[in-house]
């Protein structure tokens, strides 16, 4: 498979997701996310790639919650890099809205300009508890204070399997690529791959009925979509 021909994208099937947020755990974990203090969560300073919105319908005891799980959408005309004013920020040739994090200046228009609330701003050099620096990622690079981070699909699981395609000398295949959150969905809520292969997965997913994208009207195609609840006569 040639990069030319790769998109990146993901499907969250909202029926299948019971909000356990073990995908939010692993996130963190391997893409070496820092803590904050629970003051600094409180003024909107916590640090999650992958965050879960909650909506409670109806008084108890009929009680209604759904979950809707947000992350960088890698948009096809992402607003965050048009408004870079270093080039920090960039599409790359297969979809992902990538990050250089050493050039970044921390200006923010990019948090601001993206509808997601997918960026965060790092306020404080990042602290980890003793017990926990050995587990830290190190294919994932540390970013520092004053910078904006966020979801990169796991990118560096991309190059792993790249690599390992590579060494074996083949092209990849569906299911190569495994991002820590997809690996720990219990339920298989969430499917990843090749948007631009018509017979992935994903790709095929993406053309249910059921998928709809974030603020679609925007014009931002995200690569992130979501299968809505299904009814009693769907499959798909």
């Amino acid at each position: 498979m040639k990069p030319e021909k790769i998109k990146w994208g993901m499907v969250i099937d909202l029926d299948l997701c019971i909000g356990c947020q073990a995908c939010t755990v692993a996130c963190k974990q391997e893409n070496n996310i820092p803590f904050v203090s629970s003051d600094q969560a409180r003024m909107g300073r916590a640090i999650q790639w992958n965050q879960f919105i909650t909506t409670v319908e109806d008084p108890l005891p009929h009680t209604k919650v759904r979950y809707l799980p947000r992350l960088c959408n890698h948009c096809e005309h992402p607003p965050c890099v048009k408004v870079c004013p270093v080039e920090a920020t960039y599409q790359n040739p297969e979809g992902l809205t990538a990050q250089i994090y050493t050039r970044c200046i921390g200006c923010r228009f990019c948090t601001v300009a993206c509808p997601y609330g997918a960026r965060f701003f790092n306020w404080y050099e990042p602290e980890w508890p003793d017990e926990m620096k050995s587990s830290l990622n190190p294919d994932v690079y540390i970013r520092t204070k004053g910078i904006v981070e966020k979801c990169t699909f796991c990118v560096q699981r991309i190059r792993a399997a790249k690599d390992k395609a590579k060494d074996e000398d083949r092209e990849l295949k569906d299911g190569d690529v495994i991002p820590a959150c997809v690996e720990t969905c219990p339920t298989k809520a969430r499917v990843f791959g090749n948007l631009a292969d018509p017979h992935s997965e994903v790709s095929t997913l993406s053309r249910s009925r059921r998928a709809l994208k974030l603020l679609e009207h925007l014009g931002t195609e995200p690569k992130v979509m979501y299968l809505t609840e299904r009814t009693w006569n769907e499959s798909l």
